[in-house]
């Protein structure tokens, strides 16, 4: 009867610890001097430069800390920053009313980022568990899951360039993009093509670099659907740009 009592409480213990994990996050968020601030902007260039050698860590990650996904929120907390900022110039270039640019900028953080992230999360990890881990070979084998955590991560370095692309590069160019005409409508639909292309490339890579899933080229098929589309788009005569300006703000264009 000991060794099952004992093995249970081992095994009662390591379930335990990722229910405390997630209020232990959130209580970090509130707590600069517990984030590595220095750290994050250099995920966030590396996202945008050098992304395997992001993922390369999160291996090393996994081997100190025994879990893939960070403990530390500051990504999420100057990513948030930064989209707001970032929308905030927008809206002082595009929006004619302080009420309605609250708004914008609530429902971008709260919509795009946050909710469709978890969203999004929640997809690849219900996906990645139930359809892409390998079989174990033995019932001796310890059983490995993706965290939903580590899942959101994804999304988020996912989000970060594709940020830079949408909210920063977007910005400056935003007076030629929404302009009429053909040049406009195809530097848009590049720029957006881009932008999601190399979101579902770093998203690939985030589960590539799990050794106990399979299949993750999956996550590269969206690449083709958006390469396939854009000339459609183009021929068309559709601006993005011009479509999600005029959805966002007051100021039509």
């Amino acid at each position: 009867m000991l060794p099952t009592s004992s093995s249970t409480k081992g095994r009662s213990g390591s379930y335990a610890r990722p229910n405390s994990f997630l209020p232990q996050y959130l209580r970090r968020i509130v707590k600069w001097q517990q984030m590595d601030i220095e750290y994050t902007f250099w995920q966030m260039l590396h996202l945008c430069t050098s992304p395997k050698v992001v993922y390369q860590h999160t291996k090393y990650h996994k081997q100190t800390k025994n879990q893939w996904a960070r403990d530390d929120p500051a990504f999420v907390v100057i990513c948030s920053l930064l989209l707001a900022v970032s929308t905030i110039a927008y809206c002082a270039a595009y929006d004619h009313s302080a009420g309605h640019a609250v708004f914008v900028v609530i429902s971008v953080l709260l919509f795009h980022f946050l909710i469709t992230g978890a969203i999004l999360a929640t997809f690849c990890w219900f996906f990645t568990n139930n359809y892409l881990r390998e079989e174990a070979p033995n019932s001796h084998v310890v059983e490995q899951r993706v965290e939903w955590l580590y899942a959101f991560d994804v999304h988020c370095n996912s989000f970060f360039p594709m940020f830079v692309l949408f909210y920063v590069v977007h910005y400056f160019l935003s007076p030629l993009l929404v302009a009429h005409g053909f040049v406009p409508e195809l530097l848009s639909n590049l720029l957006f093509m881009v932008a999601v292309s190399y979101y579902h490339y770093l998203n690939f890579l985030g589960y590539d670099v799990l050794p106990f899933l399979e299949r993750t080229t999956l996550f590269l098929y969206p690449i083709g659907a958006v390469i396939v589309l854009s000339p459609i788009l183009i021929l068309s005569g559709f601006n993005p740009s011009r479509y999600f300006m005029n959805v966002y703000f007051s100021r039509l264009l």
